[in-house]
């Protein structure tokens, strides 16, 4: 006798698809918004605050977004380390225990800070391989960089104290969904 198809749960659910496509598009927003201030934006909250809510699927957000930038602002060489940067961030982020305390919550800016601050480096490599720098042009690269990333650092610093609000505010939202 043959016994009904048991059918799977889907990977991902098309309330999920609509959810992961707006917010990936609000952090494209925000990114266009915030151009008027140099290395100033909200990217790294948002990556932080959607992996603690939505773990391994904030993947999708994250890489709409960067789909996004290469769409409208183009596929070139500045493009490429897109690809990796945010996942740092998301993985370090996956590190950090899914409900962490309101008493630590201050780690929350302080790794977007650092994420701000470690940009340039973690760029570097992929610029090393594509100019063909040494190491020595690749330190000088990144050394040059640095009042840029510091920028960056505070900018990121400060906008991660958004992260905790944010994720008590999606939570709550995913509840009543």
């Amino acid at each position: 006798m043959n016994e009904p198809k048991k059918r799977k749960k889907p990977l991902i659910t098309v309330r999920e698809t609509v959810v992961f496509a707006m917010l990936g598009s609000i952090m494209y927003c925000s990114k266009i918004m915030m151009e008027w201030a140099p290395n100033i934006h909200l990217l790294g909250m948002f990556t932080i605050t959607f992996t603690i809510c939505y773990r391994v699927k904030a993947l999708i957000p994250i890489y709409i977004y960067v789909l996004l930038n290469g769409v409208f602002s183009g596929f070139a060489m500045w493009w490429i380390p897109y690809l990796y940067i945010w996942t740092i961030l998301w993985g370090v982020t996956m590190l950090l225990p899914k409900d962490l305390p309101d008493k630590f919550a201050w780690i929350y800016p302080i790794i977007c800070g650092l994420h701000g601050l470690a940009f340039g480096t973690l760029y570097a490599p992929a610029q090393a391989i594509m100019f063909h720098l040494n190491f020595k042009q690749t330190v000088a690269w990144i050394a040059a960089g640095l009042p840029f990333d510091a920028v960056h650092a505070v900018g990121n610093f400060a906008a991660g104290f958004l992260i905790f609000p944010l994720v008590k505010l999606i939570r709550k939202i995913e509840k009543l969904s």
